[in-house]
């Protein structure tokens, strides 16, 4: 007898274990633009809690999303506002998508190095990004054909650029499309011709940033709404977060986590945002 509850008391401590192991995962899908913010933070959050296991991977915030629908993720990352058509089919899932603004994104327009224009306006990259506009002569640079450089469509990224600057005119279907903010860096970084817009914090001096409007993007203009292409970018939890899923949630937010987000190069909130978890999503 005395033996048969050992064995169910150590099969017990085994299931408790084996519980407690699994509390300490979290997995963490969605934007590429989000993922230096979330990579940096993981690294120092897990460094502070060694028996925390985080893994990350990017693939865009739709792709985000539906693994948040799918409970495939603890956090999707995104860089664009839920959409009511994902919000339903969430809930048809049993999913409650909760969003938390983590930081400010100022998306900006980049060009090679040696494109001697510096600055467009809104309307003129519309026109650019829908195919009107072919010329870099027609807008004060080289007489030289425009390469058009967008992210592909499961970009959050590039619904943001659709909404801000489009006013959701469809893309010319010349546009070069990429997977990654890295990869438009990339990609404009070796053609003269080119222009495409990432987030603020993939900037570099492999490209050169154009003004919008006449304004610098900057922590400031993006802060202020002065610059006209920032926007929020968020992490979606099934509901309130708890254990492991809400300590990282709430790392992101502290003044150390925010930290990070400038030092990635995004722009931190500023402290009575911290706390406020944002809601509701755009069609």
């Amino acid at each position: 007898m005395v033996r048969k509850l050992l064995a169910v008391c150590l099969i017990w401590l085994a299931f408790g274990a084996n519980l407690a192991l699994a509390a300490e995962s979290v997995v963490i899908k969605g934007s590429t633009t989000v993922l230096p913010i979330a990579q940096a933070a993981l690294e120092v959050h897990m460094k502070a809690h060694p028996g925390v296991n985080i893994s990350l991977s990017a693939g865009g915030s739709g792709d985000g999303i539906k693994a948040l629908i799918d409970k495939s993720t603890d956090i999707a990352n995104s860089s664009r506002e839920i959409k009511d058509k994902e919000i339903t089919l969430a809930r048809a899932h049993g999913v409650e998508p909760v969003a938390y603004t983590v930081a400010i994104d100022a998306i900006v327009p980049i060009v090679h190095p040696k494109n001697k224009v510096n600055g467009l306006t809104i309307d003129q990259l519309s026109q650019i990004y829908q195919g009107k506009i072919t010329n870099w002569k027609e807008v004060g640079g080289d007489n030289l054909t425009i390469v058009v450089v967008s992210r592909d469509s499961s970009s959050g990224t590039f619904e943001s650029w659709g909404h801000l600057v489009l006013n959701n005119a469809r893309v010319t279907p010349k546009a070069q499309l990429q997977a990654s903010s890295g990869a438009v860096v990339q990609t404009v970084s070796k053609n003269r011709y080119a222009i495409g817009y990432i987030g603020l914090g993939y900037l570099n001096t492999s490209v050169k940033g154009l003004t919008v409007n006449g304004i610098t993007a900057s922590a400031k203009t993006a802060l202020s709404k002065e610059y006209p292409v920032a926007r929020p970018l968020y992490m979606y939890t099934n509901r309130q977060p708890a254990g492991e899923t809400a300590n990282f949630i709430k790392f992101v937010l502290s003044p150390a986590g925010q930290k990070l987000v400038a030092k990635e190069g995004f722009v931190p909130l500023i402290a009575e945002e911290i706390r406020k978890p944002a809601q509701k999503g755009k069609k």
